[in-house]
């Protein structure tokens, strides 16, 4: 429950204004929920403020990590340098809001298919940035952030399914160290893909 009071219906309406979902669909009550806590932090933290205003969210969603919920934040492609920029203080004080949860960023990015081949409009290869594969690595890329990602194995199990190990930068494991199985499971819900994340430093152990 936030201790804080609860905020004016002018406020309120103002909160709207950091979530624009695509074709002007009306946000759940949830993505109202972490709307308005983005322009609670964008009026109340002089340090984020400059930085906040321009931005805005297309869509947010709750994922359950063994007990722990994932706060997912999809943002325009356009702006994710921006949020990446703020992304560590941003995330650190919508944590204090969503009490157990991990908050994550990911970005809007259009995945083309083979549809997109057929349509006698379009010539050439798919753009490489569009396909499947680049996608699910950027959206690697996201979900780790402000880690890096230092190496990738993909084993192979007895039962013929496969899992990614991803080794990650050892610089921000004290920060990020608890939130490698909330990665995950976020990676999953949005890949179907098994990645298992350590960092670089515990690989072999």
């Amino acid at each position: 429950v936030l201790s804080e009071p609860l905020p004016t219906l002018s406020a309120m309406f103002l909160g709207r204004r950091k979530i624009k979902k695509a074709g002007g669909v009306a946000p759940t009550p949830f993505e109202e929920n972490v709307a308005q806590e983005i322009y609670n932090i964008e009026v109340n933290h002089s340090g984020l403020k400059a930085d906040l205003y321009p931005l805005h969210i297309t869509a947010a969603r709750e994922v359950e990590s063994d007990g722990k919920s994932a706060v997912l934040l999809f943002v325009p492609f356009t702006q994710l340098a921006a949020y990446n920029k703020i992304q560590k203080s941003l995330v650190e004080e919508l944590e204090k809001k969503f009490t157990d949860s991990h908050v994550l960023i990911v970005a809007n990015r259009t995945m083309l298919g083979k549809a997109w081949k057929r349509n006698a409009a379009n010539k050439g290869p798919i753009p490489r940035s569009r396909t499947l594969k680049v996608v699910q690595e950027s959206l690697l890329d996201d979900v780790v952030y402000p880690s890096q990602i230092v190496g990738k194995q993909t084993v192979l199990k007895t039962d013929g399914s496969k899992v990614m190990n991803v080794f990650l930068d050892p610089k921000e494991q004290v920060q990020l160290e608890n939130k490698l199985d909330t990665f995950a499971t976020v990676y999953k819900a949005l890949t179907a893909k098994d990645v298992r994340f350590q960092f670089a430093s515990s690989r072999g152990g």
